[in-house]
């Protein structure tokens, strides 16, 4: 009774000094056999689990938790069972309370996180829900690592009371299996159970739009933090970034109408990160524009996206050369920023000082998440640059979904030359550490190659993001201590070729997580990480993503990738109907996405990709894939480039032409290795031409179309 009024108590102080909020079905307290698992963010999780929860759990503790005075108080208000870890029967006793039908709380990380994301989960707790058949009710806590009684240190905000929420998820189990040995069968409830907490997390993000999200990540670690550098070497603290997208989302919304998309072609500078998020503030659409895409390829995208005004800047535009690209574009207003800036006013100086900063919730427009946030465009390396629409929901996905697997920090630095107009480069390079906390440097290209491995020196980042081609030449100019901070380097975009990923380990030390990704899907899809790598793969899915493997008639292995989750697009703009969204659909069904990537996906859940559909070869009735022929001349000249297409044989339907650097591959070493790897002998291209380079888009994947037509004419 006494511990019960105190309780109450308790739980009244706590609500008020917390602000504690509880979401979610609590109707899943009332089934059979719970386990409740939780993340660790600090010493008040227990006692908010033991407030807030409408059931009465057994907490299970580590033994040195219960040898402390001041826990063992605490622990008088609640039922526990105190264990060691370290004992191989110490589950047997969790096991035997879950049978009796109590209620069990364990923390499956085991400690406290020390990073503010996700740590090493445990097999135990899985085990134990897959032994007893328990129903697994997540629950997430949010806002406890931003207290003083957290383990986080350094640059991790710190607030006295900050608001707490507790997240019910809906609930789940773990299927134990009977094939295999007892500890592959442990080893993968395991990562079940990971995978439970990592979704768990990515659904207790909020609804928001990119402008909240940025009013949030300021409120959290503060508008005096540094948060953005750029080539002109100045530090904008999340004050100056909202500074930027007020004033110019305040003018630059002046040139377009409510919903309309405006284009911008500028370079990775702080600016063009403020105008992204102030046009959003002020319910205009930005639409990211390749400026490495040539006239045709711009006009194709502004018609698409029906886009009539476009900012640029003059000193851009005359360091870049894009003169009589732009003077070719039709139907385009363009505005300079350098004019745009001649625009502000005092009244709109006075606007922003003396309400916009003050009140920036009340100056944005009111969106749905669902609104349209950014149009990006693809990349036009099989076709005609399609406008891929995102909304505010989809693009904050990938956030959170990236976040949930991946341990980005304020103590982080990325460094990001991927340009602002590639959907990697947005979301991961500039967004991610932006509403994360984490500092970001924006170089404006990623072709300078000497430059980027001394600015990750100079600058001391610990994060880098590139394409395998970028990758592999940041490695050939680099100085072997140039990258001695960096802990996290992410390939996408295009397949990560093996001798930059041995290049990379034995040079520098790291090992590089391969990912994978579309436009479509804002974009990362799947991405190896420390607690889930497997060499060969791209990782697994992320939390909240769903596949379908559609099968190719000729193909053995694997299937065409078709994916459904909450950020994919919104839809297509293309060149046929202008302005016209066409919303996604596949083979699946409605809400789903066809990848075009023909992939495997293994009992583990790590994804391998054969190769893209487009990219497979008929000769003679076999399917031959191009990707295999361009690994079968690495094989043979692992020094060289090359790319592989194809052009028309009478006789045999199609056939192989490979393009290569090295001016002394041929068809007999081509053989040779072949014989030496297993490649089939149709594999080995009958035509091999040497070029000084092979053709490349701004974000460094292969221009096939380029390719292709260099096929033909040969």
């Amino acid at each position: 009774m006494l511990r019960a009024i105190i309780k109450q108590v308790l739980r009244k102080c706590v609500q008020w000094l917390f602000r504690v909020r509880v979401t979610g079905d609590t109707t899943v307290f009332s089934r059979p056999r719970l386990l409740i698992v939780a993340n660790h963010q600090s010493f008040l999780d227990g006692l908010l689990l033991g407030l807030f929860l409408p059931v009465n759990p057994v907490f299970v503790v580590h033994t040195w938790v219960s040898r402390n005075l001041w826990f063992r108080i605490a622990l008088k208000l609640v039922d526990y069972l105190a264990v060691d870890p370290t004992n191989p029967m110490a589950m047997k006793k969790v096991i035997r309370l879950i049978e009796e039908g109590r209620p069990v709380v364990i923390f499956p990380e085991g400690r406290i996180t020390t990073t503010g994301s996700l740590m090493k989960v445990y097999d135990g707790p899985a085990f134990v829900a897959a032994k007893t058949g328990a129903t697994i009710v997540p629950v997430s806590l949010e806002g406890a690592t931003r207290s003083y009684f957290s383990r986080l240190s350094g640059r991790h905000p710190r607030q006295l009371l900050p608001a707490i929420r507790v997240s019910i998820q809906p609930a789940s189990r773990i299927e134990l299996g009977t094939a295999g040995a007892a500890r592959e069968r442990r080893r993968k409830a395991g990562d079940a159970m990971r995978r439970i907490m990592q979704d768990m997390v990515f659904a207790a993000r909020p609804e928001q739009t990119l402008f909240e999200a940025l009013l949030d990540a300021a409120s959290v670690h503060g508008r005096q933090r540094a948060v953005v550098e750029d080539i002109k070497q100045i530090e904008y603290r999340y004050n100056d970034l909202l500074k930027m997208a007020l004033m110019l989302g305040r003018v630059g919304s002046r040139l377009g109408a409510p919903g309309e998309r405006i284009g911008l072609l500028l370079p990775n500078l702080a600016p063009t990160l403020g105008l992204i998020f102030g046009l959003n503030a002020f319910g205009r659409v930005p639409a990211m524009l390749n400026y490495t895409a040539g006239s045709d390829g711009l006009q194709a995208a502004c018609t698409a996206a029906t886009i009539r005004t476009v900012i640029t800047s003059r000193a851009f535009v005359d360091q870049a050369r894009l003169g009589d690209k732009l003077a070719a574009l039709r139907d385009v207003r363009l505005v300079f920023l350098e004019d745009l800036r001649e625009t502000i006013a005092l009244g709109d100086k006075l606007w922003l000082m003396l309400w916009a900063l003050h009140f920036p919730r009340q100056v944005a427009a009111r969106l749905s998440p669902e609104a349209p946030a950014v149009v990006l465009f693809t990349s036009g390396s099989e076709g005609k640059p399609k406008g891929v629409v995102l909304s505010h929901r989809a693009v904050l996905a990938n956030v959170a979904q990236i976040r949930a697997v991946v341990d980005i920090s304020p103590e982080d630095k990325i460094l990001n030359a991927m340009p602002l107009f590639h959907s990697f480069g947005l979301t991961a390079g500039a967004l991610l550490p932006v509403l994360s906390g984490a500092d970001v440097f924006l170089y404006p290209s990623p072709l300078h190659y000497r430059v980027i491995p001394e600015l990750a020196y100079d600058r001391g980042c610990t994060v880098l993001f590139g394409t395998s081609t970028f990758l592999g030449n940041y490695a050939k100019f680099a100085h072997p201590y140039d990258f001695h901070r960096l802990r996290y380097v992410i390939a996408g975009a295009e397949k990560l070729a093996e001798p930059v990923r041995q290049t990379w380990i034995e040079k520098f030390g790291i090992r590089i997580f391969e990912g994978y990704g579309a436009t479509e899907t804002a974009p990362v899809l799947a991405v190896n990480t420390p607690m889930a790598f497997r060499s060969g793969s791209v990782g697994q899915l992320l939390p909240g993503l769903h596949a379908h493997l559609e099968p190719v008639p000729g193909i053995e292995r694997g299937g065409i990738l078709h994916v459904s989750g909450p950020n994919l697009m919104s839809g297509y703009l293309r060149t046929e109907q202008p302005g016209v969204l066409q919303p996604p659909s596949s083979a699946a069904g409605t809400d789903w996405y066809e990848t075009g990537d023909v992939v495997e996906i293994d009992d583990d859940g790590f994804v391998r990709i054969v190769g893209r559909v487009k990219r497979f070869a008929k000769i003679a009735g076999e399917m031959v894939s191009l990707e295999s022929v361009e690994k079968l001349a690495v094989q043979a000249a692992p020094d060289h480039a090359h790319a592989a297409s194809t052009q028309a044989d009478s006789a045999r339907g199609e056939s192989l032409v490979l393009f290569t650097t090295d001016t002394a591959l041929g068809r007999e070493r081509l053989q040779a290795a072949a014989r030496a790897g297993g490649w089939p002998e149709i594999a080995v291209p009958r035509r091999i031409i040497s070029v000084d380079a092979l053709p490349l888009l701004g974000t460094g994947k292969i221009d096939y179309v380029s390719l292709k037509q260099w096929a033909e004419a040969a």
